[in-house]
């Protein structure tokens, strides 16, 4: 092979990754100023668009020409730009809505990928030292950002694995930590005798309630508040986790674990959705290994592999008896536990 050809390519290669970031925040900037809502009925003037989000008329013209140079924005006359299928997506009122993401991950992710360094020399959470706090407690003091995440949690809430578990059999389903009710909507829609609970925080409660209701499941539906730390309600023929094990370190899972153990019957039975990391001979996909790297810098968790879940759940009571691997890259799989 040419060597300089392959330098080329390379230079370009990486070039092109050091300034992902920039267009990021240049997706940041235009969900949190609400341009694509404002483009939802077709082209408008860029002085219109500066006018209706508070934004100066010739930087928001410099914003979407270079996002229109990369195929984010269409120019259909000067000065005039319209949405292409990507920033749809960046709209607040259309389904699995990125808008809530894109602003997440411009403010609070963006700053703590900014002091990776921190990370690396001391082992912590960037965001711990930015903040002051830990990720939880900060959402816990910021009821605006809280919403932000839920809402955000809520585009990519229902794992690909969910149909795997089989929830036939099952009267009353508890989903720990289930977010603004997306899966819970799922399941029990596909599930008409079946009723469910949802534990969260309040500010994910108050957001759930909204989803069952608009999907006429409220009547089958109970909404607690609280911490899966305290306690978790009991009375339920299956439990949930969906992604709540890979926020934590193994300390804080296994007491997760253990107080859902404390709540089920002997009957009862557990399933927890993650995506799972490749056993030390293997690599790891490109979506799941820099999940990874977000859990390192924001949260005090991280990914796990089969065995490294195998043994947490047998920590805190469970025996695991069955795996339904997630198919392709980044996918959640479904363990199945059962109380020992």
């Amino acid at each position: 092979m040419d060597t300089s050809v392959a330098s080329g390519f390379a230079r370009r290669k990486l070039l092109g990754i050091l300034s992902s970031s920039w267009v990021a925040q240049c997706c940041y900037a235009v969900a949190k100023l609400g341009v694509p809502d404002l483009l939802a009925d077709g082209p408008r003037r860029v002085d219109d668009l500066a006018e209706a989000c508070g934004a100066d008329p010739d930087a928001l013209h410099r914003l979407l020409r270079g996002m229109a140079s990369i195929g984010l924005f269409r120019r259909t006359a000067p000065q005039t730009y319209a949405l292409t299928s990507v920033t749809e997506c960046l709209r607040s009122d259309v389904p699995f809505s990125l808008r809530q993401m894109a602003v997440l991950d411009g403010e609070e992710v963006f700053r703590s990928f900014a002091d990776i360094l921190h990370t690396m020399r001391t082992g912590e959470p960037a965001f711990d030292m930015i903040y002051g706090e830990p990720f939880y407690s900060y959402l816990n003091g910021n009821r605006g950002v809280a919403a932000t995440f839920a809402e955000a949690m809520n585009a990519n809430q229902v794992p690909t694995s969910l149909p795997a578990p089989d929830f036939s059999d099952v009267g009353t389903l508890v989903d720990v930590g289930g977010g603004s009710g997306g899966l819970l909507t799922e399941v029990l829609t596909a599930h008409a005798g079946m009723r469910g609970v949802l534990l969260e925080l309040p500010e994910a409660v108050r957001q759930a309630r909204t989803t069952l209701t608009d999907a006429g499941l409220a009547g089958r539906a109970e909404l607690v508040e609280g911490s899966f730390f305290d306690g978790v309600p009991p009375g339920g023929d299956a439990y949930v986790l969906a992604r709540v094990l890979h926020n934590w370190a193994d300390e804080k899972a296994q007491l997760i674990l253990r107080r859902v153990r404390e709540a089920m019957g002997p009957e009862s039975r557990l399933v927890v959705f993650e995506q799972l990391l490749p056993e030390e001979d293997s690599d790891p996909d490109a979506a799941s290994g820099m999940v990874d790297l977000l859990m390192l810098v924001l949260l005090e968790g991280h990914d796990r592999t089969e065995e490294d879940y195998r043994k947490l759940l047998e920590n805190s009571g469970f025996s695991l008896h069955t795996v339904h691997r997630g198919a392709g890259p980044g996918a959640d799989s479904a363990l199945v536990a059962t109380p020992v």
